[in-house]
């Protein structure tokens, strides 16, 4: 899926397919990449990612990537041990000085619960620490011809609907005749809809047997 490959398919809706067309192909690109965008926003996780975090040192106070939504999981260090999750409230009342320990290798992180761009590290991390983190990425803006990492293929139709409803919104004739809220509740139903399958496919106790699925 590219750009390019959405495009081709809105043009189709929206009628704009005459060589003299409404809307550029930089304009189509702009509706792409806020489509994606606003996709994040609604359902990051499937946004999600694994990389490398540098942490700052000699500090329990951690901020993410410029480029994340949110913190997801820390797997560990990089090439260390297993960095585990505890509850910053249990752990100010267990070990109110756990914050001016000094620094060295991270065993545990929390959570900024009002913030899911900021997290904790016991103790904060020495010089050079690399942590291996899961965290829901902001999506790049894409040229017309980029492979688009974020969502998978499956979501074609989904990003094609949010695109639609873009280029609609821009002419009022669209948004009086109802045009355009219809391709928006098409592009919130497909997300809603592919988060419900979730609790069927991801719950191992959701009692679903695969043998009675014709």
């Amino acid at each position: 899926m590219t750009p390019a490959d959405v495009i081709t398919e809105a043009r189709k809706l929206i009628s704009d397919v005459r060589e003299t067309q409404r809307y550029s192909d930089g304009d189509m690109l702009g509706f792409v990449n806020q489509t994606l965008k606003r996709m994040a926003m609604f359902r990051p996780d499937l946004f999600l990612q694994v990389g490398e975090i540098t942490t700052t040192p000699n500090t329990t106070l951690q901020t993410m990537p410029a480029d994340s939504i949110r913190l997801v999981e820390i797997f560990g260090i990089k090439g260390g041990d297993t960095v585990t999750e505890v509850d910053r409230d249990t752990f100010d009342q267990t070990f109110p000085g756990w914050r001016s320990q000094p620094a060295g290798f991270p065993v545990n992180f929390m959570r900024h619960v009002r913030n899911p761009n900021l997290y904790f590290l016991y103790p904060q991390p020495s010089s050079g620490v690399i942590l291996l983190a899961e965290y829901a990425k902001v999506p790049t803006d894409y040229a017309l011809n980029d492979p688009i990492t974020a969502p998978i293929d499956a979501y074609f139709p989904t990003v094609v609907d949010g695109t639609v409803y873009l280029a609609e919104s821009v002419d009022d004739e669209h948004v009086n005749s109802g045009r355009a809220k219809l391709f928006l509740d098409s592009f919130t139903q497909g997300l809603g809809v592919s988060l419900q399958s979730r609790e069927i496919t991801d719950d191992k106790n959701s009692g679903l047997d695969p043998r009675r699925i014709s």
